[in-house]
């Protein structure tokens, strides 16, 4: 498989639904979309498109992330004392640390491209 180009209208026409998300703490809870995107030569690599709905919920992911913002804004606030909430919009590109848990919330429709490393 050579280099995979994935229109914008492809991406949103594929997502799939995944359900709510897995810790939720609005009403309704939010939902999920996504795309698995696979790499040739490089199995196991966990990376594709995610959209969420507005709301509020725990991040548990425990493995390192490299995200860009397509769509949306909200914020993401770090678990620990003192953390302050990180802005984020479209164009932003966050890296989070292994191990980063806290709460995400979602002001506007979210979709990102993910790299889970």
């Amino acid at each position: 498989m050579g280099i995979q180009v994935i229109s914008r209208d492809t991406a949103v026409s594929s997502l799939k639904s995944s359900g709510p998300v897995a810790v939720p703490l609005s009403e309704p809870a939010c939902q999920i979309r996504g795309m698995d995107v696979s790499i040739a030569g490089r199995p196991g690599c966990d990376t594709g498109f995610w959209e969420c709905s507005q709301g509020r919920f725990r991040r548990q992911v425990e493995t390192g992330e490299v995200m860009y913002i397509l769509e949306g804004s909200g914020s993401f606030t770090p678990d620990g004392q003192g953390q302050a909430a990180i802005e984020f919009k479209a164009g932003d590109t966050l890296f989070f640390p292994p191990m980063t848990l806290g709460v995400w919330h979602i002001r506007e429709q979210v979709r990102k491209l993910y790299v889970m490393v």
